[in-house]
Order: structure tokens, then sequence, then C-alpha cells
């Protein structure tokens, strides 16, 4: 019989979306290779094996994409996942390029905007005192820092998100992206389309303009592949720091006593930050193409295959981290692997802690003691981002 056969696991269910946990611990333990036959997939829940095959491209390729829904799975998936959907040599020109346009130094730059965005947030919902934790504060400051970066106007930027959320939501019952997330994915892509014509007529000072000026031995991006790269960055990037800062203070109000170790000691933000991406990561999962035969956990895996990378099990997995299930600001979480690793290691890695740390901080700074809702807090439904739609809180502010 095969282990794995009493253990059922989707990340297209609602009831993953609400807790994956105990799923991957089952996995983990009684499938660490499974097999879905129903929607055709492998996945792989240790740590080990997730760290091994990121940094394993010749067998685990990107070439068809990160995200198991059909319509983003197969050749066309570089339209919208950009140089995430390659492999080398194509990967290694395309990250080379992009990177020009998103160097540490960029980064680094960037910091001064972000704390003078992440107030501009904040105040008026302070001022509040009870407000929705994502609406009004977490899921505003990423994509203003994207926008920010790639200068998309202030005008434009409630649309941007609203396209954004709509393309990763997902309906129960339905293992492809929906109707509504088809349509907002074709209006960002035209949107972008008008958006890099105009630098190209009249250049400017954001990414936009970088990426269109980016040039290695004589090679530049084309129009497409920046498109492709500003699709990958409001989705990717915005909606994974957005499900970050809101995943950090629910996890801080269902552990009181770690969570209140950053609100009376800011320098401790950091861990606060790096326990959240593993504890309860962002990014759960990431899908690869099997690209050479391959045996694993003694069962032989045909080329061709599709293999999940569960990102979220393995930061819980307790052959690597002490009491997994715990959410434990002083413990050691550099084995992490919520950024990937290998070639593909998440280029936004630095600026999502970078957004992270000054936004909490600058929280910390300001409020006391907070109270979530939890009757009132709403999970988003997507296969590959947790988090939450909707967070509400009352805080008692300095």
């Amino acid at each position: 019989m095969d282990p794995g056969s009493q253990v059922s696991y989707s990340p297209f269910d609602y009831a993953v979306h609400e807790d994956p946990y105990p799923f991957y611990a089952r996995l983990r333990e009684e499938a660490p290779l499974y097999r879905n036959d129903d929607i055709g997939f492998w996945a792989l829940s240790r740590h080990a094996d997730v760290s091994a095959a990121f940094r394993d491209h010749a067998t685990f390729s990107n070439a068809n994409g990160v995200s198991l829904e059909p319509s983003a799975w197969g050749p066309h998936a570089p339209r919208t996942m950009s140089f995430l959907a390659l492999d080398p040599p194509r990967h290694t020109r395309m990250r080379a390029l992009v990177s020009k346009g998103f160097t540490p130094r960029r980064v680094k730059e960037m910091a001064d905007g972000i704390l003078e965005l992440t107030r501009r947030h904040l105040e008026p919902a302070l001022e509040k005192r009870e407000f929705d934790f994502v609406a009004d504060f977490a899921g505003l400051l990423p994509m203003d820092v994207i926008s920010e970066m790639m200068g998309v106007p202030e005008a434009d930027r409630v649309e941007v998100r609203r396209l954004a959320d709509t393309v990763v939501h997902r309906e129960e019952g339905l293992n492809d992206v929906p109707p509504a997330g088809m349509e907002a994915a074709l209006t960002l892509v035209g949107y972008y389309e008008d958006m890099v014509a105009e630098r190209r007529r009249r250049p400017t000072g954001d990414l936009t303009s970088a990426l269109l000026d980016a040039e290695i031995d004589g090679d530049r991006l084309d129009e497409r592949e920046v498109i492709a790269f500003l699709f990958l960055m409001v989705v990717a990037g915005n909606e994974t720091t957005t499900k970050l800062l809101a995943n950090a203070l629910y996890w801080a109000g269902r552990n009181p006593e770690q969570g209140a170790k950053p609100f009376a000691d800011p320098g401790r933000v950091d861990d606060w930050v790096e326990e959240t991406l593993r504890y309860d990561t962002s990014s759960q999962m990431l899908a690869r193409t099997v690209a050479q035969d391959v045996t694993l956990h003694g069962r032989d895996i045909p080329k061709g295959e599709r293999m999940l990378l569960l990102v979220g099990s393995a930061n819980r997995d307790p052959r690597v981290f002490d009491r997994p299930d715990e959410y434990d600001l002083d413990r050691d979480t550099s084995q992490l692997v919520s950024f990937g690793g290998g070639r593909h290691f998440c280029l936004g890695a630095n600026l999502a802690r970078l957004e992270a740390r000054i936004a909490l901080t600058e929280l910390v700074r300001h409020v006391s003691s907070f109270e979530i809702d939890f009757a009132g807090a709403e999970r988003v439904h997507s296969v590959n981002v947790r988090g939450f739609a909707a967070l509400p809180v009352r805080v008692e502010v300095r």
C-alpha cells in the first residue's frame, strides 16, 4: 500500500488554507514523498528534501512556472512569472539584467521613503484606535513601496492593488485561476504595457526606466520581459509582504508572552520578523517540474512530473527546529527556507525584510498594547500565499 494513501493534501483545499500545519505534520511523518493522483502532483515536506530541491535546478526545473494551476502552468508561465519561470541560461541572463535595477544599494536607499510611507498610513490608522490592520495599513504599505519603485501614480494604486488581490484569490472547488482573476491579470498586463511605453518615450528615475536601461554586454530586456517582471513584482512582492505584516501581528496576539517582547524592546523586531517568516510564512509552497528521472524515498519519479516544495512544512520540521509548533522569538531561525534557495533565492528578500522591520518598528514605538478581534479575522484563499484579508485590531497608543 502507498504509505501516503491515508493522508489527503491539496493546496486548493479551504481547510488547508485555514490551517495547513496538521496536514504537513502527517505528510512529514507518513508520506515525506506524497502523491496526489487526482490533481497530478508530488510533494516534498521535509526540510532536507525541500532545501536540497531548491539547490538542484538540474532535477527540479522552473520552466513551467511555480504555481499548480493549469492556467499558470506551462511554457507560457514566463509571461506573468518572469525569470521565476526560467532555467539557466535564460534565467541567469534575465536575473542579471533585472538585478541592475534592484541592487542592495538601491534597496537600502529606499529606507527613508519606506519610513515616510509607513507613517503616512500608520498615523491615521492609530488615530482611530480601532481599525483593520490589513485594509488600513498592511495592505497599503507594500503596494505603495512597489508602486513608488515602479513609478505607478498614487491615483492608480487602489485599483492596482484590487487587481492584484483578485489575481491571487481562489474560489472553493475550483482548481484554477477564477475567471475574475484571469480578467484582472489581463487588465494589469495592459496597464503595465501602457506604463512601459510611456517610460520608453519619457524615462524617469523609477525602476521601470532602470529596467529598460539595464544592459550587460549589449544585452537588454525587451518590453515583454519588463512587463512580466512588473507583473511578478505587484503580485509576488506586494502580496507576500502584506501577509508577512499581518501574520506577525496575528501571531503576536495569539502568543502574548512572545508578542510583548518587541513592544517592550523595539530591538527585538528583527527576531519578530524572522520567527514569523519561519512559523507562518507567506509563501507556503512552490512548484517545480521534474526535469530528469529521480528516485526519492524509494520511489521513482519520471521526468515531466510536477513536484511541490512545501516551504511552510519545511519551516516546521522538528528535525531542524526544536519545538517547531511554538512561536518563539528567541529561537535560531537561520535555517528557514521562506525565500527559497539556490539560483532562485528570492530577489526581493532584502526589501521584504526592510519593509517589515521599518513598519513593525514604527508600530511598536507608537503602540503600547493591542487586541485583535480574532472572530473578525478573515483569511485569504490562495494556493501559494497564506495570510489575512481582514484583521480587525484595537490599539492603545503611547
